[in-house]
């Protein structure tokens, strides 16, 4: 391996290791739902983002507390010996995507019958420190 690539793949590790993410998948809120709690944090310092997510009254806000709180333990995992306090974190990336639709049948009048989409959302979430921030 040539000296150039060496070095540009030691780069590459340290970014890597600036950054961590977290994955909920198949979560039974509909994605509509999930967005508007996501861009309540996004790019939001990590302790700002926690206090937001938890005095928040939607439901969808509890499940990305713990999400975030999964994405700082990895983040924890990735930098032994680092704070995040130090760190300066932030919540660089969320995206919410649909998920699998459970389709049920309601009867209606007349002998007819509407479907009901029952909507599920993936959702990731990509912690990294302010001054090495993804675009």
């Amino acid at each position: 391996m040539g000296v150039r690539k060496k070095q540009m793949a030691d780069r590459i590790k340290e970014e890597r290791k600036q950054i961590a993410f977290a994955k909920l998948n198949n979560c039974p809120t509909s994605p509509r739902k999930m967005r508007l709690v996501a861009d309540l944090v996004r790019g939001q310092k990590v302790e700002n983002a926690l206090q937001i997510l938890r005095f928040s009254p939607k439901e969808a806000s509890r499940r990305l507390e713990k999400l975030l709180l999964s994405a700082l333990a990895n983040w924890q995992a990735k930098n032994e010996g680092a704070s995040i306090e130090d760190a300066d974190l932030i919540v660089s990336e969320i995206r919410v995507d649909g998920g699998a639709m459970l389709k049920r049948l309601r009867p209606a009048p007349q002998g007819r019958a509407h479907r009901i989409r029952k909507r599920s959302n993936h959702v990731t979430i990509v912690v990294g420190s302010k001054n090495n921030t993804q675009s």
